[in-house]
């Protein structure tokens, strides 16, 4: 594919304007494949194009060198088609590899499967559009080619993509709530994030689903309309309200009896790459999730309250907001 410069301009807002992408996923493409003006290959987003320059851009399949892990578990995978790939992410999977990690990865596991992945995000990160914690469970979707990944990313920017997230908190929320708050790495602890008055902004929306029997704990599902680390964890702590195992932001642990943060990826809804089908995936709750939710809630109302109609309407109260960020 190509395109023929009419102006001096930079590389990535040339590519930015010809493709009708936001500038950051230029950037990627520029950065992680390479482009070439006139037959020679270009990393540089800076670089700076005369009138007449011929700008063209293939894409490229990921590396499938295998793991130096031991791949010995299985994903779940909840769709999957020529373009794109929907798994439900066990709990304690990290998504992609970095220094700190010592385990195999998500990304890893692709591999090993022969999926085919896009290269925009890096030769570490293949196929990763969107990530979600190594604790946190469900549904996570991956691009199998580099076209696909560029329409994920926009909708991921656009809004058009999203979660809609379970999680068990240890005091009920008064209502239904939007935060709208700040968040920046900790000073104090690196490891954590913080509402900060100079970090980026984030937005979340918080719906009451289902009180505990014993009326301390309650079942709530959460939408985000930004990505920040850790931004549902620092958003209802902000509230005085944390997750259930998630000691890091302040939960009270009950001597080790909840094995990791109570939070999961439960429905999934995107525009499909090609088609442009809307696609509404759920992944199912794991196990240490669902005896956690037994363990508090009445089997019969946990069943009647997580239903897609039901947490999405659960949000209702928010539509305004929702609307005018859309």
């Amino acid at each position: 594919m190509e395109f023929t410069c009419k102006e001096s301009k930079r590389l990535d807002a040339a590519m930015s304007e010809a493709l009708e992408l936001p500038r950051n996923q230029v950037e990627k493409l520029i950065k992680n494949v390479g482009v070439f003006v006139d037959g020679k290959r270009i990393h540089k987003c800076s670089f700076k194009l005369n009138e007449g320059n011929v700008v063209s851009y293939e894409f490229v399949q990921a590396d499938e060198s295998p793991s130096s892990y031991e791949i010995n578990f299985d994903v779940p995978i909840l769709y999957e088609d020529d373009d794109l790939l929907v798994i439900n992410k066990p709990p304690f999977l990290t998504v992609h590899g970095a220094p700190s990690v010592k385990e195999a990865t998500l990304v890893d596991w692709l591999k090993f499967k022969g999926i085919n992945l896009s290269t925009i995000s890096g030769e570490e990160r293949h196929g990763i559009v969107h990530r979600i914690d190594k604790e946190t469970s469900g549904a996570l979707v991956i691009a199998k080619n580099n076209e696909a990944h560029l329409s994920l990313s926009s909708q991921l920017e656009d809004k058009s993509m999203g979660r809609y997230y379970l999680a068990i908190i240890d005091l009920p929320l008064k209502d239904n709530i939007v935060v709208e708050l700040p968040i920046g790495r900790s000073a104090n602890n690196r490891l954590k994030m913080d509402v900060m008055r100079d970090g980026r902004m984030a937005k979340s929306a918080f719906a009451k689903l289902l009180t505990s029997r014993d009326g301390k704990k309650e079942l709530i599902a959460a939408k985000l309309f930004t990505g920040r680390t850790h931004q549902i964890r620092v958003h209802l702590a902000s509230l005085s309200r944390h997750i259930l195992g998630d000691s890091l932001y302040g939960f009270k642990s009950q001597n080790g009896t909840i094995p990791r943060v109570m939070l999961h990826a439960y429905i999934l809804y995107l525009k499909h790459p090609k088609t442009g089908q809307l696609l509404q995936i759920t992944a199912p709750t794991w196990d240490d999730f669902d005896v956690c939710l037994i363990h508090h809630f009445s089997k019969e109302e946990v069943h009647e309250k997580i239903t897609f109609d039901n947490i999405v309407n659960g949000f209702e109260s928010c539509n305004r907001w929702m609307h005018k960020d859309s």
